[in-house]
């Protein structure tokens, strides 16, 4: 994890590449049945664990949005 609180390489973006390269190959027709289920079932994990970062980043954001509007913000003055 670095400073910013990232995880190495299986953050969401790793997930929806992995998401995109198994529905381009089974969009490509050329697999057999059973290495097609295989891979729809892959996705399948791939898209729900998407779906929870997605979930999760969204609460963050949330609680930042409430915390921030917590604040009071001074007005900006341009006479200077």
């Amino acid at each position: 994890m670095d400073k910013l609180g990232n995880t190495k390489k299986t953050d969401f973006e790793s997930t929806l590449s992995q998401l995109e390269s198994i529905v381009s190959r089974l969009e490509s027709g050329e697999l057999p049945l059973e290495e097609a289920l295989g891979e729809f079932e892959k996705g399948i994990k791939l898209a729900q664990q998407g779906q929870q970062r997605l979930q999760k980043a969204e609460q963050r954001v949330q609680i930042l949005l409430e915390k921030s509007s917590a604040a009071p913000l001074a007005d900006y003055d341009n006479n200077d």
